[in-house]
């Protein structure tokens, strides 16, 4: 059966900082950003649970380069929106020195809600990231889709990782935003569902019994989205560059229509145990792109650079397909020239200064020529 790529649609998400120009420090913009951005960009500006941050998400798109040219508007118009209000914008995962005990939270009911129940650790959340949305055909495709894709997270983690910093501090890691993230109950990597009725029963057990009220306070990496037939990425920390998030989403679109291609092909994949995957999880957040990883089949760990290179063979018959072959020229580059958290780590090694970080990421939030 011939596959119909008209199902895989792109959405992409990305949250931004919203910063004082002079002192590129973390600043409330009151939600006038969302008030201006819904004049000019109708449904696709939105506040956040914190006042220093703001959401865009494109429209529905029907290929990777559509969806370029959509985030392109978004950060060119919402960075022009903030300019004129007397903001800055950038692309972290974390901002570096701003402490979040000095944030405002957006005055919302979902959002006192959330509060009120997880208290300093939905405070201290103060963490911008990337979600990238596949279309599928329906749900239990979707399903099936995400517990395979399961597997590459971590690469997927790794490529975008671009958090070193928090509160001021060298954390160590290159993406610390998902270890703030992680505070967060239902959050990491999920379970494989072996199908979509399993599924299903799992979210109404849990209204039931007053865990949550809806299904979206599942905040997995990986998630069935629960009113859209979509595979939702969430692991991704917001990558600095427009390229980076474009190859990014590229590689999880290609990823989940080649799961489909196997499964058409009635052709089974290995699903390992989370636990597993979540030691990769770790060193991705750890090392970034410069560590290693468990190659799990060969039960051995190799170079993450490898490993991602491996996953672009894999992909490689579908992206051309799909039309995201040039989006994925960009990864081997970002290889060699470092993830967003190397990036602001060589900032900081040459200037000894965070606000020197902060501005470089101001500098490259609508550069398109970086790779």
């Amino acid at each position: 059966m011939p596959l119909n790529y008209n199902h895989f649609t792109l959405g992409i998400e990305e949250e931004y900082m919203v910063l004082d120009p002079t002192t590129q420090a973390l600043k409330s913009h009151q939600q006038q950003i969302v008030l201006e951005g819904a004049k000019l960009l109708p449904g696709k500006v939105k506040a956040e649970m914190h006042q220093a941050v703001v959401e865009v998400g494109t429209a529905v798109c029907q290929s990777i380069v559509e969806a370029e040219a959509d985030i392109i508007h978004l950060r060119q118009t919402v960075n022009s929106i903030a300019n004129s209000l007397g903001y800055s914008l950038g692309a972290s995962g974390t901002h570096p020195f701003s402490h979040w005990n000095t944030q405002l939270i957006t005055e919302h009911v979902r959002y006192s809600q959330i509060v009120n129940e997880l208290q300093e650790a939905a405070r201290s959340n103060l963490v911008f990231g990337l979600h990238v949305h596949v279309g599928m055909p329906n749900r239990k495709t979707a399903l099936h889709i995400a517990n395979s894709a399961r597997n590459f997270l971590p690469h997927l983690y790794a490529l975008s990782a671009n958090s070193p910093f928090w509160v001021g501090r060298k954390t160590g890691y290159k993406s610390y935003r998902t270890k703030i993230f992680d505070k967060f109950p239902r959050t990491g990597i999920p379970d494989y569902f072996e199908s979509i009725e399993a599924y299903d029963n799992y979210i109404e057990l849990l209204i039931k019994t007053n865990c949550i009220d809806n299904a979206k306070k599942i905040w997995w990496d990986l998630r069935v989205h629960p009113q859209f037939n979509t595979v939702e990425l969430r692991i991704c920390d917001v990558p600095m560059t427009v390229k980076e998030t474009i190859a990014i989403s590229a590689l999880f679109q290609s990823i989940c229509v080649k799961l489909y291609q196997l499964q058409n092909k009635n052709l089974s994949f290995i699903h390992y145990h989370r636990a597993l995957l979540n030691e990769n999880k770790w060193r991705a957040g750890r090392y970034g792109t410069e560590g290693k990883m468990i190659d799990f089949g060969k039960e051995a760990e190799l170079p993450t650079q490898q490993l991602i290179l491996e996953l672009l063979d894999f992909v490689d018959d579908i992206s051309g397909k799909i039309h995201c072959q040039q989006a994925l020229q960009t990864i081997p580059a970002m290889l060699l020239r470092g993830t967003g958290a190397d990036r602001q780590l060589q900032v900081y090694e040459n200037s000894n200064s965070l606000q020197s970080v902060v501005l470089d990421t101001i500098n490259q939030f609508l550069k398109l020529d970086n790779f």
